[in-house]
């Protein structure tokens, strides 16, 4: 499905509620599933969620989590651990291109029986479970999160808990700091100080009802909108001011955008302001990158400069987002210069029209250039893709008047 967007002049002020977050959900439900005391509450509606809920009930050989990088990533280390069960954890296309070596070499540490069934280091996976023989791994730091965060995750099911000793910078330390929160909300002893992580062994838990706070890298395209309209407002629920979510700098970094946030009882309000810096200067997103690719766009639709830092995690994500990036922002009639972990982003006084804009099997870069459409009428091609993690995008648009049409 390809839509396109009709160039507006402005949204309506509206109230929208966002689907909670995919990061916490997903962790969640691996905890879930470990500890079935726990209920889950404004789980998200995304499909990497609803791949996650569907795997943990799988009984089959095969487990085909299709695009869902995280799924991936977290049942590698749940089906390792889980004794007497063998599966075969495949994926798409892209997913078969996408590494996981570091992650299977720290749960052979362990002592797990996982094969690769294709190219080694990467999907399909052939994982016999078994019950560990170690309590203690090492990997290297200045990978994807999402590996370290899948030993964690099952580290309190492991019969004498586990400790991390993470090699080298670490990377990505809210989402870190999102899982050690997660799991001492369930009461878990866990701690992360420098780079090592001590989980403790929990047998059982009391029962516990968790609400997911809603997502905060989907909130990032309402700021971009904001950002692009005239002096409109936009809120948006349910969030908090003490968010477990690294994507919760949204707040920060717009505020250089002239997006102010304003917090009031389980919402946000997102608000137009005067203040409007001249460029983004070296901003450092190591510790969340995903909001990359929406601040490169708004910056390109203010006619701003930016130079945006910490994205290495970009090149192995649904696609290179860097290049996906630089590709798509030019051909709109940007200049955009790219390295293995920075971005550079020129001044440009026009946007083009009428561009149609590839979005690569990748969710986030057909939401980062919708908001364009302030500016220019815009095409996105299979504009499905949102589902990944925000299923309801176009409609929550079209609520604000924009003039969404499939093509």
């Amino acid at each position: 499905m390809d839509v396109r967007l009709d160039c507006i002049s402005n949204i309506e002020n509206k109230e929208l509620k966002i689907t909670g977050s995919k990061s916490e959900s997903n962790r969640l439900l691996i905890l879930q599933a470990l500890y079935p005391e726990i209920t889950i509450r404004n789980l998200s509606n995304s499909d990497d969620s609803k791949v996650m809920q569907k795997a943990l009930q799988s009984t089959g050989e095969e487990v085909d989590i299709h695009h869902a990088g995280t799924a991936m990533r977290f049942l590698t280390a749940y089906f390792a651990c889980k004794e007497g069960r063998e599966v075969l954890l495949t994926g798409s296309k892209r997913m078969k291109q996408r590494p996981i070596k570091v992650l299977v070499e720290a749960l052979r540490q362990l002592g797990c029986d996982i094969e690769y069934e294709g190219e080694e280091g990467y999907p399909p996976l052939r994982i016999k479970g078994s019950i560990p023989n170690s309590n203690e791994v090492s990997l290297k730091a200045d990978v994807s999160s999402q590996y370290i965060s899948a030993l964690m995750l099952i580290a309190p099911s492991l019969p004498e808990g586990l400790k991390i000793c993470l090699l080298g910078k670490v990377t990505s330390v809210p989402y870190i700091n999102m899982t050690i929160s997660l799991l001492r909300d369930i009461g878990v002893v866990a701690s992360f100080d420098g780079n090592n992580i001590q989980i403790s062994h929990k047998k059982e838990i009391a029962p516990v009802s968790l609400v997911v706070e809603s997502d905060w890298s989907s909130a990032s395209y309402f700021y971009s909108i904001v950002a692009l309209s005239d002096n409109r407002s936009v809120s948006l629920g349910s969030y908090k001011d003490h968010s477990y979510q690294g994507d919760a700098s949204l707040a920060e970094i717009y505020r250089q955008l002239g997006v102010e946030t304003i917090f009031s009882e389980h919402q946000i309000t997102l608000k137009k302001t005067d203040t409007l810096t001249q460029e983004i200067k070296a901003l450092d997103l190591s510790n969340s990158p995903d909001i990359a690719q929406t601040i490169a766009v708004t910056c390109f639709g203010l006619g701003l400069a930016c130079y945006l830092t910490g994205l290495h995690t970009l090149k192995i994500k649904e696609t290179d987002r860097l290049e996906a990036l630089k590709t798509e922002i030019e051909k709109l009639g940007g200049k955009v210069e790219v390295t293995n972990d920075t971005l550079k982003l020129f001044p440009t006084e026009n946007v083009l029209e009428n561009i149609t804009i590839n979005t690569y099997d990748d969710h986030r870069m057909a939401m980062a250039f919708a908001p364009l459409a302030l500016r220019k009428s815009i095409q996105i091609h299979e504009a499905e893709v949102v589902s990944k993690s925000y299923p309801d995008f176009w409609s929550d648009l079209n609520e604000l008047g924009f003039k969404v049409s499939e093509i």
